[in-house]
C-alpha cells in the first residue's frame, strides 16, 4: 500500500455531493491568506517570519525529563535497580538534545533577544541547558518535598506514588518547577509554552515567573490561578478554585498595559487557602493565616489571621 496521502473532497452535509472547491477558488483562498499573513494581518516582530518552540516537541520534553526525575512512575514501571542508571541516562541525553533546539527555537522569536546572531544564539542556549541539566538534582529535591507535603496534607494519600501518579496538584507542581527553572536562566517564552500545557492537562495555571517556596501542595487543583509575580513561601497549601491575582493593571500616559512589575499577592509560610477564594493585588497574607473558601480578598492580613466569609443573618424572626 502506498504511503502517500490521500485528500478527500469536502462534501456537502446535506447532499452528500462533491463540493471540491474549483482550482481558481483555492487560488483565490491561498492568496488571500498569504495577504493576511503578510500585509494585512501582518503581527510578527518587524514583519519577518522567525522560528518558534514546537508545543508538540515540549511535550516531549517535558514527558522526558519527568522520567529522569522519576524513572519508574513517569518512564517504565518495570525497571529494576540495575537499568535504572541506563534509562535515565539515555533519557535524559534524548531530552537535553531536544529541549536545546527548542530552547534556541525560543531566543530566535523572542524580541528582546534579536540582537543575537546565530552563533551567539547557539551558545547561549547551549549555556542555559548546561544550567538547567546542573540544576536537576535540586528540582527533584524541591519535587519531593512537595510529594511529602501532599501526603502529610491530605487524609486520603495512602502513598507517594498515588500522588505522583494520580494527583493533577502534582504535575502541575513538577511542570511548574521544570519550567521555572527554565524562566530564570532567560528561556522564558520556553517555560510559558511548558506552563500552558501542563494548565492543558491539569486546569491549574502556574506562571512560571511566580516564586514558589518548598512544602507546596495544591490539593484537587482544578481552577487553580497563580500569576506572574506572586511569592508564595514555604508549606502553603492551596484548594481547588484559588486565584491569586491582579486586582488592576499600571498603564503609562498612552493608556498602554506597563508589563513586569509587581502586582500579585504574597503569601507567607503556612499559609492555607480554602476552595474559591481569591486574593488580588500586591497585598501580604500574613504566615500561618487561613483564607476560608469563597473568601475575596484585597487588604493585606497579618500573621495568624483566620478569614472567612461573614456569617449570612436571618432577617425573619
Amino acid at each position: 500500500m502506498s504511503g502517500a496521502h490521500t485528500v478527500m473532497p469536502f462534501r456537502s452535509p446535506r447532499s452528500g455531493s462533491d463540493t471540491t472547491p474549483r482550482n481558481d477558488s483555492m487560488d483565490d483562498v491561498l492568496v488571500s491568506l498569504r495577504t493576511s499573513r503578510d500585509v494585512t494581518h501582518n503581527i510578527r516582530h518587524k514583519g519577518q517570519m522567525r522560528r518558534v518552540p514546537s508545543p508538540q516537541a515540549v511535550t516531549i520534553v517535558l514527558d522526558k525529563l519527568s522520567a529522569v526525575l522519576f524513572p519508574t512512575h513517569y518512564g517504565q514501571a518495570d525497571l529494576n535497580q540495575d537499568a535504572v542508571e541506563a534509562f535515565v541516562e539515555i533519557t535524559l541525553r534524548e531530552a537535553l538534545i531536544l529541549l536545546h533546539e527548542q530552547v534556541l527555537s525560543a531566543l530566535l522569536s523572542t524580541p528582546d533577544q534579536e540582537h543575537l546572531g546565530p552563533g551567539e544564539a547557539q551558545l547561549k542556549a547551549a549555556s542555559i541547558v548546561r544550567g538547567f541539566a546542573a540544576r536537576l538534582a535540586e528540582i527533584r529535591g524541591d519535587v519531593v518535598g512537595d510529594v511529602v507535603a501532599a501526603y502529610d496534607g491530605d487524609p486520603a494519600a495512602t502513598g507517594y506514588s498515588e500522588i505522583l501518579l494520580s494527583y493533577p496538584g502534582m504535575i502541575a507542581v513538577l511542570h511548574y518547577r521544570l519550567a521555572r527553572a527554565l524562566y530564570l536562566l532567560g528561556a522564558k517564552l520556553l517555560a510559558r509554552v511548558m506552563s500552558q500545557i501542563a494548565h492543558s492537562k491539569t486546569a491549574i495555571d502556574i506562571h512560571p515567573g511566580a516564586t514558589i517556596g518548598s512544602g507546596f501542595f495544591i490539593d484537587h487543583g482544578t481552577g487553580v490561578v497563580i500569576g506572574e509575580t506572586t511569592v508564595i513561601g514555604d508549606r502553603v497549601r492551596l484548594y481547588q478554585g484559588v486565584t491569586l491575582g491582579a486586582k488592576s493593571f499600571q498603564t503609562d500616559g498612552e493608556g498602554r498595559l506597563l508589563k513586569g512589575h509587581d502586582r500579585h499577592p504574597i503569601i507567607e509560610d503556612d499559609v492555607v487557602i480554602y476552595a474559591g477564594a481569591t486574593i488580588l493585588g500586591r497585598i501580604v497574607v500574613g504566615k500561618g493565616s487561613v483564607i476560608g473558601g469563597n473568601v475575596w480578598l484585597t487588604e493585606a492580613v497579618p500573621p495568624g489571621s483566620r478569614v472567612v466569609q461573614a456569617r449570612m443573618r436571618n432577617e425573619h424572626r
